[in-house]
């Protein structure tokens, strides 16, 4: 099973300056990472995909069709604000944020950029179709997961779950973030098995926060890494 709210971590439940810290008797990457990434390589993961998913997506497809900007995927959106801020960032851009939790993307608000659309699905079947259906974002995020940090929970994190071979055929330039820089030492090896580099590096403290979570965590006073591939940034081509 992948994490249960996909981009929302339920470690982050206290207020602000008050979240709790990620506690797991991990110190390093699992050991049986490697076998799990490999496992997944190797066969196809053909699980049914929900109608609702394709129905999302399908809303999205019509949504980009037609227009010729590049691309950015922000999964597991929450309530949008990261999708918000990149579209503002990125005005030259199309951004579709996902998430699949109707209570926050119903919180969805009057100032959502025109370049911006939020969609409601599972990203294990929505990352599926956009691979079926050829996307290429050009920058892709997955900020905060849920880091699942029990070692017997390996398989709920997403560079261990059959989904990874989809996420990693989309291609762009991808970037995760999180407070447990374990796991992103994990996806970090997990790309790498795929013949893909990233980078990990803390988050600037001077940096405007992209989350509700990322806010609270530095408010906290933890440590925030960041993991991104080498391939070339939106940035680079806005």
């Amino acid at each position: 099973m992948p994490p249960s709210v996909p981009g929302i971590d339920p470690l982050a439940k206290g207020e602000s300056g008050n979240s709790r810290q990620v506690v797991s008797r991990q110190t390093a990457p699992h050991e049986d990472l490697i076998a799990q990434v490999d496992k997944h390589a190797r066969y196809h993961w053909a699980k049914p995909i929900a109608d609702y998913n394709r129905d999302a997506f399908a809303q999205a497809e019509q949504w980009i069709a037609g227009r010729a900007q590049p691309l950015i995927l922000d999964s597991g959106c929450g309530t949008g604000d990261s999708s918000r801020i990149l579209a503002t960032r990125y005005p030259a851009h199309l951004v579709i944020g996902v998430d699949r939790s109707a209570d926050r993307l119903s919180r969805q608000r009057a100032d959502t950029p025109g370049n911006c659309l939020l969609v409601r699905a599972d990203l294990v079947d929505f990352w599926r179709l956009a691979r079926q259906a050829g996307w290429r974002p050009e920058q892709h995020y997955l900020l905060y997961p849920n880091p699942e940090p029990k070692p017997k929970h390996l398989k709920r994190r997403f560079h261990a779950h059959p989904v990874f071979p989809d996420l990693v055929a989309l291609g762009g330039q991808f970037e995760s973030r999180s407070n447990w820089r374990i796991y992103l030492e994990e996806l970090a090896q997990a790309f790498a098995y795929h013949g893909r580099t990233a980078e990990i590096f803390p988050v600037p403290d001077d940096e405007p926060p992209l989350t509700l979570f990322e806010r609270k965590y530095r408010s906290s006073g933890q440590p925030l890494w960041c993991l991104r591939t080498m391939e070339g940034s939106a940035e680079e081509s806005a």
